[in-house]
């Protein structure tokens, strides 16, 4: 079964620079272990595509519940030289919790995902 992640967290982003830098929080303290399986730095390389051109980080922040994704080279060159719309990278957030990961069907009916 394929679920959105927005389901299972909810996340905040922002720029330094040419970098994206995503926040993904679980919903609840259950769900944390399943985005540390299905949501891997490869994983958020390829939702984003051609978007994303350097390298993706993901640092694991288990007492929060969160992880934190660095996407270079995502911005055009930042805020202050870019002409993308979002040269601030506000939007990469909510691009990734459209992003779909892999569940059980036993794990859907534990965490109450259906």
């Amino acid at each position: 079964m394929k679920i959105e992640l927005l389901n299972l967290a909810h996340a905040r982003s922002g720029d330094k620079g040419d970098t994206a830098n995503v926040g993904v929080i679980a919903l609840k303290d259950e769900f944390y272990a399943l985005l540390v399986r299905e949501v891997t730095a490869e994983k958020v390389k390829e939702h984003f595509g051609v978007m994303v051109k350097g390298a993706v980080e993901r640092f694991e922040l288990p007492n929060l519940g969160a992880l934190n994704f660095l996407l270079h080279e995502s911005l055009g060159g930042g805020g202050t030289l870019s002409l993308m719309t979002d040269a601030q990278g506000k939007t990469f957030s909510t691009a990734l919790l459209r992003m779909k990961i892999d569940v059980s069907d036993e794990e859907a009916k534990n965490l109450s995902i259906s």
